[in-house]
């Protein structure tokens, strides 16, 4: 019986997967993939004779009515989520699935979206005196938040900020910073599919951005930021500070 491989495919440029997660798609017999997400480029080195499902066709019973039949047959399989897996992946479901079935699985990180957003904006999410902490969350859809993860409630930390699958409810989403403290003016960035050819960023700030979202019709596949580290005012760390002693270097007076 061979293992499963669930593989994060990176946000979008097919040179953003690691060269484990590559690898393992070339040789792969059996390849699953969250198409209507990922770059089909990644796909672009399997074997001739792969077989290919998208998984955007496909409800979680044939996904692992695939993949568990494959495993038992003794063909390399691999699941290809978009970014990395453990973030908004819905991987836990399909481990439980393999465990009943005896089936060995793995997983081969990805480059997340909130990172290929942060090095599209070139900002740093972690800045002295403005913020050392990151939150990854979402808007509630049909997917309930549970309690005190709303976004009214993790707004009030002021921390920075990287809101997936929310862009479409750009309206309710400012109006909520407002309401949690955010300053009018407190800045924001809108990145639409971060690292394809096709990207776009939109700069703003917590009151004009739900404006610039509707005048570039953008509705979908972006990550929403929001806070401090997007503007220009921090301190210098202390790592490379002359002056501060580290356990590789004495500090100078």
């Amino acid at each position: 019986m061979e293992k499963v491989h669930f593989i994060g495919a990176g946000p979008g440029d097919p040179e953003l997967i690691t060269i484990k997660g590559k690898k393992l798609i070339d040789q792969a017999d059996v390849i699953i993939y969250a198409g209507s997400l990922v770059n089909p480029a990644v796909l672009a080195g399997r074997k001739k004779d792969a077989e290919v499902h998208d998984s955007a066709y496909m409800n979680l019973d044939e996904v692992m009515d695939v993949m568990i039949s494959a495993a038992k047959a003794g063909k390399k399989v691999v699941r290809v989520h978009t970014g990395d897996p453990s973030i908004y992946g819905a991987i836990r479901e399909q481990m439980v699935r393999l465990d009943a079935e005896g089936i060995d699985y793995d997983v081969i990180p990805g480059v997340s979206s909130f990172c290929a957003s942060a090095a599209a904006v070139k900002k740093e999410f972690t800045l002295p005196s403005v913020s050392q902490t990151v939150i990854i969350t979402r808007m509630e859809g049909r997917t309930p938040m549970p309690d005190g993860e709303k976004l009214k409630d993790l707004a009030k930390h002021h921390a920075s900020m990287c809101i997936f699958l929310s862009v479409g409810f750009m309206d309710e989403l400012t109006k909520t910073l407002l309401e949690a403290g955010y300053a009018p003016d407190c800045p924001m960035a809108v990145v639409y599919k971060a690292s394809w050819p096709e990207q776009k960023i939109l700069y703003g700030t917590v009151s004009d951005m739900a404006e610039k979202v509707k005048e570039n019709k953008i509705e979908k596949t972006a990550m929403t930021m929001v806070g401090g580290f997007l503007g220009d005012k921090f301190e210098l760390s202390k790592l490379y500070d002359s002056h501060f002693t580290t356990g590789y270097r004495k500090g100078t007076d």
